[in-house]
């Protein structure tokens, strides 16, 4: 028969276990709350510093085309440059104008010079470009993206404003990748990884993404071509523990 004593001594025993078990659950909540502040943190820093190297990349194309005699728009908030509106479609064509064709091949020349640095030849034994600067960002995607006005096209093979933008936007990275072959074999990451995939596409918009505040239609008439940075990569349980460490 369990005497009182004995009775407190087991009240005891169950008391510290559970209090135990508390604190070694605090303790897992702890490490997955730093965890995730700071995946959050690095995520959001790596973020940041993607939008300025894109908007590094965006200025120094502007920079390298207008010294070409080329005037080119930048918008570093969505990514975009967008060729100038008067040079390259006349309505209802899917080739550009000979001021278009010379423009782009330009186009070419400096996505060439510059596109290289935050990208990967998949070529063999290709090489990073020597003169690129340490850079922990990449280009996940490159798109051609082929706009038209509202006036709607039917002209077969042709048969709307969508076959008509996709078509530009395919003959623009055509005639990039004849100027300029590399393009065609830069890829965002290394053979081999889930996510590798080469970075020059091209899309077809119709005239579903007008300019704001266009004063001409003849200016939704277009080619941008957008930079989609590399997302961040996830924080690993190591970084953790090194930087727990390093508070100790």
């Amino acid at each position: 028969m369990a005497t009182p004593h004995s009775r407190r001594r087991e009240e005891e025993s169950y008391f510290v276990s559970m209090t135990d078990m508390m604190v070694g659950l605090l303790f897992v909540f702890i490490i997955m709350l730093m965890y995730f502040a700071l995946q959050y943190k690095d995520s959001a820093e790596e973020l940041l510093t993607a939008d300025a190297t894109r908007a590094d990349i965006l200025e120094e194309l502007k920079e390298s085309l207008k010294r070409d005699g080329v005037e080119v728009q930048i918008d570093t908030e969505t990514g975009v440059l967008r060729l100038p509106d008067d040079v390259l479609f006349n309505r209802g064509e899917v080739n550009p104008k000979p001021a278009g064709v010379d423009a782009l091949k330009k186009l070419a020349r400096a996505l060439e010079r510059i596109i290289p640095c935050y990208a990967v030849n998949p070529t063999p034994g290709a090489v990073r470009p020597a003169s690129c600067s340490p850079e922990a960002h990449s280009i996940e995607l490159l798109y051609v993206e082929g706009h038209t006005d509202s006036v709607n096209i039917y002209r077969p093979p042709i048969r709307d404003n969508w076959d008509l933008s996709t078509e530009r936007a395919k003959i623009t990275r055509e005639l990039l990748v004849a100027e300029a072959p590399v393009l065609a074999d830069l890829t965002n990451t290394e053979p081999g990884n889930p996510a590798y995939a080469r970075i020059l596409s091209y899309a077809g918009q119709a005239d579903s993404r007008p300019v704001f505040g266009a004063t001409s239609p003849d200016q939704n008439r277009r080619i941008d071509l957008r930079i989609i940075m590399a997302k961040p990569k996830p924080v690993s349980i190591e970084r953790i523990e090194s930087g727990l460490g390093a508070t100790q």
